[in-house]
């Protein structure tokens, strides 16, 4: 407006000099005020885009990981070919110093990989038959041949810049606000530019017409609320960039910013602060069979189950040969139960027990043997053959060695720490006092996980929710920001604001502080585009002329309005630099 005013104004004066001098004004085109202003505008938007084409350089770094071609097997010949022609289903081979081009499984061979690039994870990780792989990781030693199982848009790559493109692409509830500012401010400034206009025409000394018209020029032009635009998205951008490359998934704007109110933080136990990957500790008898015996039928039963505490015994009996399993089913929160070698075998916690009248369970010695385990932080279980107790199977998970470090930062944050757990108060206790964890929630079935959020919430928490498993996605939708392991299942990714691709918790308070610091950011940035206003406005107005004779000019006001934007971007670069 203030550019087109004084072009305007300018034509006029040099078709119709004599209309504007008889008028008794001065009748000086201002072109050179429209050219330069829109020439340091341009030059300021000219340097504001380079520093901005800085904020997107974590995508396209992402896209420059991926391999460019794969080599596939087919029909027993190997063919190199373009990454968009490999198909679900491909034997793809991996030489040393290659590319994973796509995500699969390991059919054949073993080496070492670098997954920096999507976990943030600098130590090599060991592949051998079974294991998966993910797409453009570097194969460091061995050669292998994988199984391609998700290519395109389906990889993990594809769907970390998916993720952060939109997360860059959405708005936060801070810049809404910013947003509903300016919906107040535009208008008021056009308001003080004819105010000014005036004020000048009516008080000011002469040439009055050439100081109103230059005075109203120069507030539109100062006042230019570019730099209030920029204050959040460029954060935005920077930020969930820098989270992209340290392993840290924000699928929002606004997980961003909330993640910074955070109270309270809710750790789920099996998976998220233990690895996942319990061992059998102890085997305690109580009827006739013998140790193998009970591993063995514990073993048939448990190898229909999705429990992680699972796998452990079935890794015990992985030697034996296991009895095929009739009549399976699942009891959540309980155990399981089927029929065994022509058995009725339940095997579960003593609650269970209890509620299907065991023989057994409420014996002494029994109960003094599961107090004694469980206060060691073991998972007890018992088995039952045809309703009488046959004996006492005791699991241990190990901790992560990087919880009992994030447990601590995040009491020195000032967040209230919960453990969310299915095993019974004893061992859920046992495992919180070696974590530093003093509030736990114990034997919660997986239904109630989004109950014990939202009670959280209700008594004024801001909660974070932290986990991996399906039975863990309600709470993690519940939760005020949900953060899934990227070891968990993708039914917990999807529900969840941020995704940590690594499996070391740190990666936690990493999220935490990331949004801190970009939220600081981000309110120094409107700090200065407002307080920039605040200041120069008056000035353009002609506020200091009554006492030192000064008027801003509409060149130096582009200029300044220019090195705002600027200045802008520029605090927002500075988080590349933070550490998370």
């Amino acid at each position: 407006i203030g550019t087109t005013v004084a072009y305007g104004y300018s034509v006029f004066v040099t078709f119709f000099p004599k209309v504007v001098a008889g008028a008794g004004m001065n009748s000086m085109p201002y072109f050179d005020v429209a050219v330069l202003v829109i020439a340091l505008i341009l030059l300021g938007r000219y340097f504001e885009d380079t520093a901005k084409s800085h904020t997107s350089d974590a995508i396209r770094q992402l896209i420059g990981l991926q391999a460019k071609t794969a080599r596939i097997i087919r029909d027993g010949v190997e063919t190199d070919i373009s990454l968009a022609e490999v198909k679900m289903g491909d034997t793809i081979r991996v030489r040393p110093g290659e590319k994973v081009p796509v995500d699969g499984t390991v059919i054949e061979g073993s080496s070492t990989l670098d997954e920096s690039m999507v976990t943030g994870e600098s130590i090599p990780v060991e592949k051998k038959k079974g294991d998966p792989v993910i797409g453009a990781t570097l194969n460091k030693t061995g050669s292998f041949i994988f199984q391609a199982e998700k290519v395109g848009s389906e990889t993990m790559l594809s769907r970390i810049i998916k993720l952060v493109e939109e997360a860059q692409s959405s708005k936060a509830p801070i810049q809404r606000l910013a947003d509903l500012i300016s919906a107040y401010f535009v208008p008021a400034v056009m308001m003080i530019a004819v105010a000014t206009f005036i004020i000048w025409y009516d008080f000011g000394s002469a040439p009055v017409l050439t100081r109103a018209f230059l005075s109203a020029i120069t507030v539109l032009i100062v006042a230019c609320p570019c730099a209030m635009g920029l204050a959040t998205p460029t954060a935005i951008m920077v930020g969930t960039g820098k989270g992209a490359g340290r392993g840290v998934l924000i699928r929002s704007a606004e997980a961003l910013e909330t993640a910074h109110k955070v109270t309270a933080m809710v750790f789920d136990k099996t998976g998220t602060l233990t690895n996942g990957q319990p061992e059998i500790t102890d085997t305690v008898l109580t009827g006739d069979l013998s140790e193998e015996e009970v591993i063995r039928i514990a073993a048939s039963i448990e190898k229909g189950s999705e429990h992680s505490l699972a796998e452990a015994i079935v890794r015990k009996a992985e030697e034996k040969t296991l009895f095929d399993v009739q009549d399976f089913q699942a009891i959540p929160g309980g155990g399981i139960e089927g029929v065994v070698d022509g058995k009725k075998v339940l095997f579960g916690n003593r609650q269970l027990m209890r509620d299907r009248g065991v023989n057994g369970v409420e014996d002494k010695n029994t109960a003094r043997r599961v107090e004694e385990l469980e206060s060691e932080g073991k998972t007890v279980m018992l088995l039952s053959i045809n309703g009488a107790l046959a004996g006492l199977v005791a699991v241990a998970d190990t901790i992560k060695t990087s919880a009992v470090e994030t447990v601590k930062k995040l009491n020195q944050l000032g967040i209230t720490v919960y453990m969310i757990t299915g095993d019974n108060l004893r061992t859920a206790e046992a495992i919180a006092r070696q974590l530093g964890i003093t509030r736990v929630l114990a034997e919660v079935l997986p239904q109630d996980k989004e109950i014990q959020v939202r009670q959280l919430q209700a008594e004024g928490y801001t909660v974070a929710m932290v986990g991996d498993g399906i039975n863990d996605a309600p709470a993690l939708a519940a939760a005020d920001v949900g953060i899934a392991m990227g070891s968990g299942t993708d039914v917990a990714m999807e529900a969840a604001d941020i995704t940590l691709m690594n499996k070391d918790m740190t990666a936690v308070t990493s999220a935490i502080a990331l949004s801190r610091k970009t939220m600081r950011a981000i309110k120094m940035n409107l700090v200065w585009a407002f307080g920039y206003n605040i200041l120069l406005i008056p000035v353009a107005a002609g506020a200091l002329y009554p006492f030192f004779h000064f008027l801003l000019s509409p060149i130096y006001a582009s200029a300044a309005m220019a090195l705002s934007s600027i200045s802008v971007v520029m605090n927002s670069l500075l988080l590349k630099r933070v550490k998370i």
